[in-house]
């Protein structure tokens, strides 16, 4: 199976759900995070939350630096994160979700954050990002985990035009890391 099909599209209701906290990494945990990994690079994505496939676990995967054409493999397992300080100046970004395939959305969010999380060798890690795709990749994941998507950021109006633009591309056929917006 792949990737595409792996991955969970609105509306699915478990993308608004609040994941429990990982426990224990064990080889459960590890084969999941590989599989996050995999499916997050095959979508052409650069970061993917567990209940995105549908596990309802604290865990994230990042990988920012990563293009096709170097080859070049950066990610981070980030297992039960939690955001210990957002500040710094508003900036928006156009996201993209791999959940909402075919539009992206202009969201204003903190500039720097710092977000403490556990790794896969059981490590507190501390990750800090500023003004850069990493920083807004951070805080757009870790709000899957709170049931927040990219989409719940806008006024009513805006949200309602860009879940029916989603729903169309989907319709035509749009998979994960697929934009189609006009």
């Amino acid at each position: 199976m792949s990737a595409k099909k792996d991955i969970l599209l609105t509306p699915d209701p478990r993308l608004s759900q609040v994941c429990e906290p990982v426990t224990e990494i064990n080889a459960d945990i590890r084969k999941l995070a590989k599989r996050m990994l995999k499916d997050m690079y095959e979508a052409d994505g650069c970061g993917l939350a567990a209940p995105q496939i549908g596990e309802m676990v604290r865990m994230v995967v990042v990988d920012c630096d990563y293009t096709d054409e170097r080859g070049s493999e950066n990610p981070y397992v980030l297992i039960n994160p939690k955001i210990v300080k957002a500040d710094g100046p508003m900036r928006s970004f156009s996201e993209g979700c791999l959940s909402f395939p075919g539009i992206s959305v202009d969201i204003e969010r903190p500039s720097h954050v710092i977000v403490h999380a556990t790794n896969l060798d059981g490590d507190l890690m501390q990750y800090e990002a500023e003004g850069n795709l990493l920083a807004v990749c951070l805080q757009h994941e870790i709000d899957h985990l709170d049931g927040v998507t990219m989409v719940d950021h806008l006024p009513p109006l805006k949200r309602a035009q860009k879940l029916q633009e989603c729903e169309r591309a989907i319709e035509q056929g749009a998979r994960p890391g697929e934009t189609t917006t006009d």
